[in-house]
């Protein structure tokens, strides 16, 4: 199950305190002050991991606390400092502070790390305060409390081309037959329930990641359906995919009808999105009169529209050369 949002209380470690002490040893008389340091605190780092996949972890555990700075001692001895605590979250995770609404951190490159929680500070001892003309000092600090807050995560997956669609318009038998994902495949709506990622290998060792979300229906962009959970998985992509069923009556809708419909919920849910670079993909045009309602769809929008089939493998190839080329284009756009 692919769980993309979670809301955990983080709480850095508390400072050890200063130690009030003075020497007492056998034929030294009048000793010094030999209180220590305290340790300081653990603080809370985030880290990007290529081997986490979803945020579960931190759904079913809400309290994450490093570990507290031990107090310092005598004959100068310091406290040990406390436990740093280290989350491991997936890449594409972004961090917020929930109070303030802040975008702390967007893990978006493997390995990346923050410092989500600032670790108290460790007390002075006594023997810090000593003096010429103050030679029994009897100061000493406190530690610090370490920083605590509620952090809100949110996974947005990484990948190069998101598929879009109205429910049933083809994106898991495309998915399916571009990659080695396997999505459930049916043939009623919303047999995707969480988003599918895919790699597409093509020859001379180039890649790219296809991610695929649920079929979204008008109104998506404000909860109805499955899409608002899950728009913001392709917010990331550098190029949309975008099918239209013109082959069947499976999706309910007139082709035209269709490609405006998700248009719309794209621009309505986020501008940058909706200006993303597209490929419109006509699918099922091998049952009857698919290749001519492409035709028209085309004419109709005035833009250029592929026509493929998935399960009998037509027109795939052009395709994939086509959004290689703009996942290209777009890496070298900074």
């Amino acid at each position: 199950m692919l769980i993309d949002h979670a809301e955990i209380l983080v709480r850095a470690g508390k400072g050890g305190d200063g130690c009030l002490s003075f020497r007492r040893e056998k034929f030294v008389p009048k000793g010094g002050p030999d209180g220590g340091d305290g340790g300081d605190g653990g603080a809370v780092f985030a880290v990007a991991d290529t081997n986490v996949e979803t945020l579960l972890d931190f759904q079913s555990r809400y309290h994450w606390i490093a570990g507290n700075g031990q107090p310092g001692s005598g004959r100068n001895c310091s406290g040990r400092k406390g436990d740093s605590l280290t989350l491991k979250l997936p890449v594409g995770t972004l961090i917020f502070d929930r109070d303030t609404d802040v975008l702390i951190k967007d893990l978006s490159v493997a390995g990346e790390q923050v410092c989500i929680a600032e670790a108290g500070m460790g007390g002075r001892g006594n023997a810090r305060f000593a003096r010429a003309d103050h030679q029994t000092p009897r100061e000493f600090d406190r530690g610090t409390p370490g920083q605590e807050r509620i952090v809100r995560l949110e996974l947005k997956l990484i990948a190069d081309v998101g598929l879009v669609g109205l429910p049933n318009s083809g994106k898991s038998t495309l998915l399916s037959r571009l990659t080695h994902a396997r999505p459930k495949i049916a043939d009623y709506p919303f047999t995707t329930l969480k988003p599918q990622l895919g790699i597409v290998e093509l020859t001379g060792q180039r890649r790219f990641v296809l991610a695929d979300i649920p079929g979204l229906i008008e109104g998506a962009h404000s909860g109805a359906g499955l899409g608002d959970e899950f728009l913001r998985h392709i917010e990331r992509t550098r190029v949309i995919l975008h099918l239209v069923d013109v082959g069947s009556e499976q999706t309910g809708k007139a082709p035209l009808e269709a490609y405006r419909i998700v248009r719309n919920e794209l621009a309505l849910y986020s501008a940058a999105l909706a200006d993303k670079p597209e490929i419109i993909v006509a699918t099922k045009v091998d049952l009857t009169d698919g290749r001519e309602a492409a035709d028209t769809l085309s004419r109709e929008i005035g833009r250029e529209v592929w026509p493929i089939s998935a399960v009998a493998g037509h027109g795939l190839a052009p395709v994939v050369e086509r959004l290689w080329t703009l996942v290209n284009e777009s890496k070298q756009v900074p």
